[in-house]
């Protein structure tokens, strides 16, 4: 445990979500930087195995009974929530699921935290908020204009924390991600979803033998190679952002919201194409029609959480991010 420092508070830090991808990152992370952390997840898409650090508290954030037991067992300083269903073409034919978990179950979370007094939020937000970009790189200051449910139960909470930080005072910060990707450095966890879509660990179980090919979803987009780009950005420099929000708020920022990635956007066959380098592998494409709503090109700027938080992306490069996936990927 490293010095503490002026201000410095060893209370809990309640990860919601944090037996998930991006949220068991961020539990390693806080632990390494002297954090006490409790993880609660009910292990509907999370894995026990990937909440390897701090408390772990088995609850459904539907369930206000399991709010306060955990409350009551733990002084909770501020709570940081990774919960939500993220399938964008699920939430279009499913949107009651969305709405439910996302919205609905998150203002139970956030009524438990009023009623244990913890007044720091650090939410899982999405680009899918600003929905089609108009304009490129997608700054803080673009309307909202998600085109999906998924993307609408992320505006809805956004709005929900600016009327409870008006209302009652909270401190939150909501951090929009672009394309999460890649895993641990040291490969203590990475990414476990089922069903997967991503593109990286779609690509390595091509490339792994899992899968018999991949396929591009549009080839006549108006980019260099046709192929949709994406800014994708390593999982654990999103771990560090929340880190970097949390000592914002500690040292008492305004709250807001911040875009998170790596300011350069990378094609499908680019991706495609690093895999096949990093494995030493063939991978067999096969052409799909385009699908509804893929805008050609999402990218990020992320100055303003470079400017107020200090963030610095540590691994930007695309190999280095695709390599870190295959260590991972290669446990199997």
């Amino acid at each position: 445990m490293r010095a503490q420092e002026p201000g410095f508070d060893m209370k809990n830090i309640l990860i919601v979500g944090g037996a998930g991808y991006i949220g068991s990152h961020t539990n390693k992370l806080l632990n390494a930087a002297g954090y006490k952390t409790v993880v609660f997840d009910n292990l509907s898409t999370g894995h026990r195995r990937l909440a390897r650090w701090g408390e772990f508290f088995k609850g459904d954030i539907g369930k206000p009974a399991d709010l306060a037991r955990c409350f009551k067992k733990y002084q909770v300083s501020a709570v940081m929530h990774f919960s939500a269903f993220a399938y964008v073409g699920e939430s279009v034919t499913d949107p009651a699921k969305y709405y439910y978990n996302n919205v609905a179950k998150t203002l139970n979370l956030l009524n438990a935290m009023r009623l244990a007094g913890v007044g720091k939020f650090i939410f899982s937000s999405s680009c899918a908020v600003y929905g089609a970009p108009v304009s490129l790189p997608m700054h803080e200051n673009l309307p909202f204009n998600p085109v999906n449910p998924y993307g609408r139960t992320k505006r809805m909470v956004e709005d929900i924390l600016s009327d409870y930080s008006a209302a009652y005072g909270l401190k939150y910060v909501a951090l929009r991600y672009f394309n999460a990707a890649g895993a641990d450095p040291e490969g203590e966890t990475g990414e476990l979803h089922d069903p997967e879509t991503h593109l990286i660990p779609l690509a390595l179980d091509a490339a792994a033998g899992r899968r018999r090919s991949i396929n591009i979803f549009g080839s006549d987009y108006n980019t260099p190679d046709g192929t949709c780009l994406r800014d994708y950005i390593h999982v654990t420099d999103l771990a560090q952002a929340h880190l970097l929000a949390l000592k914002y708020l500690e040292k008492g920022g305004e709250s807001g919201g911040f875009n998170l990635g790596n300011g350069k956007g990378f094609s499908v066959r680019e991706v495609i194409r690093t895999a096949e380098k990093v494995t030493g592998r063939k991978i067999i494409v096969a052409m799909a029609p385009r699908r509804a709503g893929d805008p050609a090109a999402l990218v990020a700027s992320s100055s303003k959480a470079r400017k107020v938080l200090g963030w610095r992306p540590k691994y930007s490069v695309l190999e280095t991010i695709v390599a870190h996936a295959w260590q991972w990927h290669k446990k199997g």
